[in-house]
């Protein structure tokens, strides 16, 4: 696999140095991403599995390049003796990532505007109709779940989460494992009415805390009218402030 076959940010971890016995040699790598190691071998076991679990912490904390020493028996808990210098070269950039739950008729009228845009989406839904009624596009990925917490773990880190679904007891799923790790997240947005807002904030406060004032409800800039179509237009444009940084409205 070559770097630029992956999509998402990820981790180069490479084998620098070598004291004792390891079970592979100096320049051997690997590549990391949220998801876990996609290609290369530093040695399998217990050194790849400590590796990759370093890898993919430092991708959650935006960490920088860096290098580490780890005692084979003290730091990783092997038998064997020795030593082993590890480089983790971290590439954080990635596409710009839409994730939509709900495949509604706001989402089918957004996904016609977006899949022109620059941008990698994924609409999750347990509807398999209301998926099919979605457009084709390679930048557009359609996906059916059962329970409304599937599929948050591998996203890429920086995504957009908004949250279309049918209701707030579908909703709520969605926000309470996205505020598990809120830092994947550069936006979580909710279809719904200020008060809608409110109640799902008031469920969620007790074990997130200060984490639930990321829920941006009511989603979309406060312009048009309540259709699908312009609420889509709506919800795109402040997609689109949230990607440049720029404060509109109630952004």
């Amino acid at each position: 696999m070559l770097e630029s076959d992956i999509s998402q940010p990820y981790v180069e971890v490479t084998l620098t140095a070598i004291k004792g016995s390891a079970p592979q040699v100096v320049g051997a790598r690997m590549f990391v991403t949220l998801s876990g190691r996609v290609s290369g071998t530093v040695g399998g076991g217990k050194i790849e599995a400590h590796s990759t679990e370093y890898a993919k912490s430092l991708i959650l904390k935006n960490g920088v390049s860096c290098s580490e020493t780890w005692n084979l028996q003290k730091d990783i808990g092997m038998s064997c003796g020795g030593e082993v210098t590890l480089f983790f070269k971290t590439n954080l950039k990635s596409k710009w990532n839409i994730c939509v739950y709900g495949a509604g008729h706001i989402t089918q009228e957004l996904t016609r505007i977006l899949i022109n845009l620059d941008c990698q989406i994924r609409v999750l839904d347990s509807r398999q109709e209301w998926l099919e009624k979605l457009p084709t596009s390679p930048r557009l990925e359609k996906k059916q779940i059962e329970i409304y917490s599937e599929g948050l773990d591998d996203l890429p880190i920086g995504t957009a989460l908004l949250s279309i679904t049918m209701g707030h007891s579908t909703d709520l799923p969605v926000l309470s494992k996205a505020l598990q790790t809120p830092e994947k997240f550069s936006f979580i947005g909710v279809i719904g009415s200020d008060i809608k807002g409110k109640k799902l904030r008031a469920e969620l406060l007790g074990k997130y805390g200060s984490q639930t004032e990321k829920i941006v409800c009511p989603l979309g800039l406060p312009i048009g009218n309540n259709s699908p179509e312009e609420i889509a237009v709506s919800v795109a444009s402040q997609l689109l402030a949230v990607r440049d940084g720029v404060t509109i409205g109630v952004i």
